[in-house]
């Protein structure tokens, strides 16, 4: 019990630490949008400056410069549409009913995004529970959100978070999973065990969320780059982890494939040799490497070697149909690796065994 709540612990401390920058823009940039509208502009309650730096930096991932855009056009469509639906019928709660439907049905048939609609509604909402006179007009809410704005671009890009942390956590989270994948089937095939086979699978049907995290947060990384002048020279070396990026998504799936594979042939009558258990583990100290030196801001060399090594070791003979299938997922997988490690598709093929060397184990277990 004790373990299971420190991890929880650490793993809440660290997601925690990913957000902190975001927590400083958001609270910096709100402050600054207020003093800018109520000192510059002369609101006197700029209700949408600060609400516009939290929509703009959010605890969210990517596209800001378009959520900038969207919140300034779904500010001025709301404002207009419920300046002028109030003007026409009042305030009260049915008043309140149409004015929103009015003005989503209106926003949604422009731009279905969902910040754009949700932000027309939100503001239409506020228009219309306003007393009248107690805030700005409408030109007044456009130029506050505006400012909010582009005062939440600066906060991101004076206050910028680390884009190559956020892309090593999440990266780390795909492989570890990819790791933990191989392990268990490895395991799986030495102790001819159908269950860990099965947990295996499991396993790695959990893991598409860690795939889809990182890609969300390899965008968030490329975006805070783009804005930030304080992080150009992370470029360099965020360009790996784009280059890393599909080609680790699919050694993932082949991987799921390999697991399912794995548990169909703990049934049959000639189960993976344990030879077989080895490769999946070198294959899974390699994808860990790779973690270790794109962490580093290494070119992954080693992790190269090490899955060259692999793709030079000599294939067990006189498997069955499903172990056969093993090997050639087991060689996608390395393709898909030495691909991560900025190797071109056609050298890191070259580099695994003929195919017709695995064709004729193929055949050979057809024919016993």
């Amino acid at each position: 019990m004790r373990t299971w709540l420190d991890d929880q612990v650490r793993k809440r401390l660290g997601t925690f630490g990913l957000i902190v920058p975001s927590i400083a823009q958001c609270a910096v940039g709100a402050a600054l949008a207020w003093i800018v509208a109520v000192h510059l502009l002369g609101h006197a309650h700029p209700l949408f400056a600060p609400i516009s730096v939290m929509i703009c930096v959010g605890l969210g991932l990517g596209q800001r410069l378009r959520r900038v855009a969207e919140l300034v056009v779904g500010v001025s469509l709301g404002v207009g549409i419920g300046d002028l639906l109030v003007s026409w019928i009042g305030s009260g709660p049915w008043q309140l009913a149409l004015v929103i439907a009015l003005a989503m049905t209106i926003a949604a048939l422009l731009n279905s995004g969902e910040l754009f609609v949700s932000q027309v509604g939100s503001s239409a909402v506020l228009v219309a529970m306003l007393v009248p006179g107690e805030d700005g007009g409408g030109l007044d809410r456009m130029a506050d959100a505006l400012a909010g704005g582009i005062i939440g671009i600066a906060a991101v890009a004076l206050l910028p978070a680390s884009p190559l942390t956020i892309a090593g956590k999440h990266l780390s989270g795909v492989l570890d999973a990819f790791s933990t994948v191989l392990e268990q089937a490895a395991e799986a095939i030495e102790k001819g065990d159908m269950d860990l086979a099965a947990e295996a699978l499991e396993c790695g049907r959990r893991t598409q969320t860690a795939v889809e995290d990182f890609a969300a947060a390899l965008e968030n990384s490329k975006e805070i780059i783009r804005i930030s002048p304080l992080r150009w020279h992370h470029r360099a070396r965020l360009a790996r982890y784009t280059t890393a990026a599909l080609p680790v998504d699919l050694a993932l799936r082949n991987a799921r494939v390999l697991v399912r594979r794995t548990l169909a042939a703990m049934g049959e009558a000639s189960p993976p040799p344990v030879a077989l258990a080895e490769l999946l583990r070198e294959v899974s100290e390699a994808a860990l490497l790779l973690q270790l030196e794109l962490g580093a801001g290494r070119e992954p060399m080693l992790t190269r070697q090490a899955l060259l090594a692999v793709a030079a070791r000599e294939r067990p003979k006189n498997l069955g149909f499903s172990a056969n299938v093993i090997i050639a997922q087991l060689r996608s997988i390395a393709v898909d690796l030495l691909e991560a490690t900025g190797m071109d598709h056609d050298a890191a093929s070259a580099a695994l065994t003929p195919l017709n060397e695995l064709n004729e184990l193929n055949d050979e277990s057809m024919r016993g």
